[in-house]
């Protein structure tokens, strides 16, 4: 089954400065794709992060996938 990265992420106003986070925590997601782009490996996320699951790490994924998908310009 498909991770759903609407079950492990969210975004509060009084959180981190409404970055996304993943729910419960103030582990930002871009921190964590940030990890994951400089070659740390899911296994060695989690060991630095202890209360974070496999599939926290899983849905960042999508959830990048979905940011940049979105219809929108960045650059004008």
């Amino acid at each position: 089954m498909a991770i759903r990265w609407q079950d492990y992420i969210e975004e509060r106003k009084g959180v981190m400065m409404g970055k996304p986070v993943f729910k419960g925590t103030r582990l930002t997601v871009d921190h964590i794709l940030s990890e994951l782009g400089s070659g740390m490996t899911a296994p060695e996320l989690l060991e630095n992060y202890p209360t974070r699951r496999p599939e926290h790490v899983q849905a960042a994924l999508p959830y990048a996938a979905a940011v940049v998908a979105m219809d929108e310009t960045i650059y004008a």
